[in-house]
């Protein structure tokens, strides 16, 4: 709590302590990191006693916790996490954690219904934003790591992380957050394919990753749909006569069956009015996921670039995204939804040296570990002119990868 913006609070406090020696104080955490040590060394007297209930065992995450990890690009997050929510929390309350205070603000900005709760805001505002979250008056709480430790909500059904934290403890305490008091719970990962760390957590904290690509339509439609219907059934009887002469109508004129009309009036409801396809590799909409294989194993991104552009013009290679290597030598890679059939024209002209074929279901990729980097440029403190924001709602088609 001290690195939430508590300490002039708590130096305000011992700094009326007439005579600290005779006083006795006592600091409580849950984990003892450099900082904590830090800290203890400012706020307690020197010859203070430590007390370390945890020592040398390991934390593990916790075996009620179903794990996932997803990959998912920053320009797709904001429009894949509601999909992934409609999926995922069987109706129940959502933890999203960001690395930073400035993603918080930005990605509860960009959610509907979301709120953000991090150092930065007053502590009168975080109390009232976590009664809120705690009574169901909002179901998605977007938070850093440090404003969401300790917290104990009960129902929280969901947490999605927005990337692998670098910290194992971190990803078992946010995962913590839900399957708590004997229930049961979801933890999805968001993750950048092409250095994604999950196999570092998973050593480390004891679990095995499901591994799942982005929902599909198909997966939401039967989610939301689902919801629809127990909306519609929930309509109190005194309400229906007044539109049966509408319904009468309707069935009469529209040419088709009471099922499609009854099908239409659940996607309609459930605010589903279009289907678009959705990347395998990095969740990005209108575009799909290509698996190259080349005759023999492709060791490089630039491998695999030069392959392609000996079949296919320069203005279609130029616009592949999140290129990646794949375990069994070949590599993964997404197009525009209306660039596909050309690729795959390609492989089949070209089907003795190299062949080209939509991903169905994603093959084991090579992982690299992330790179610790600040992230910046682009027209603002998240790509905002040019790259469409952090988390891809904007002008331009976002970074290249």
């Amino acid at each position: 709590m001290l690195r939430m913006g508590f300490v002039d609070d708590v130096e305000l406090i011992l700094g009326k302590v007439e005579d600290p020696k005779k006083v006795q104080t006592l600091l409580f955490s849950a984990t003892l990191p450099s900082w904590v040590q830090n800290i203890a060394s400012r706020f307690l007297k020197q010859d203070k006693k430590t007390i370390d209930l945890v020592g040398n065992d390991k934390m593990k995450a916790s075996n009620s916790v179903r794990h996932i990890a997803l990959p998912c690009s920053k320009q797709a997050m904001s429009r894949l996490i509601p999909d992934i929510i409609s999926l995922y929390s069987s109706g129940g309350s959502t933890i999203i954690f960001t690395e930073t205070k400035d993603q918080a603000s930005e990605l509860s900005g960009l959610l509907p219904g979301a709120r953000a709760l991090h150092g930065d805001i007053q502590q009168s505002q975080r109390e009232i934003t976590l009664a809120g979250f705690r009574k169901g008056k909002f179901s998605t709480l977007v938070a850093t790591n440090v404003a969401a430790r300790g917290l104990d909500i009960n129902d929280v059904q969901l947490i999605i992380q927005c990337e692998p934290p670098r910290d194992v403890e971190d990803y078992i305490h946010r995962s913590g957050r839900t399957g708590r008091a004997g229930n049961t719970g979801v933890a999805v990962t968001l993750y950048d394919s092409r250095k994604s760390g999950v196999s570092r957590i998973e050593k480390q904290a004891g679990i095995k990753f499901e591994h799942v690509s982005a929902p599909q339509p198909n997966d939401i439609a039967k989610a939301v749909g689902m919801e629809a219907a127990e909306k519609i059934t929930q309509v109190c009887d005194t309400v229906v006569p007044a539109f049966l002469a509408a319904a009468k109508e309707l069935l009469e004129s529209s040419g088709v069956s009471a099922e499609v009309l009854l099908a239409k009036a659940l996607a309609k409801t459930a605010g589903f009015t279009e289907i678009k396809k959705r990347s395998l590799l990095t969740s990005m909409e209108n575009h799909v996921t290509l698996h190259l294989e080349a005759g023999r194993p492709i060791y490089s991104a630039t491998n695999a670039f030069g392959v392609l552009r000996r079949v296919l013009p320069d203005d279609k290679v130029n616009f592949i995204e999140g290129m990646t290597l794949t375990v069994d030598g070949g590599a993964v890679f997404d197009v525009v939804q209306s660039d596909v059939d050309q690729f795959i024209a390609a492989g089949q002209k070209n089907a003795g040296s190299m062949s080209l074929e939509v991903v169905k279901e994603m093959p084991k990729l090579q992982e690299r570990e992330p790179v610790q980097r600040r992230y910046g440029g682009g027209g603002g403190r998240f790509g905002r002119g040019g790259g469409g924001g952090r988390f891809g709602r904007g002008g331009g088609r976002g970074q290249r990868w």
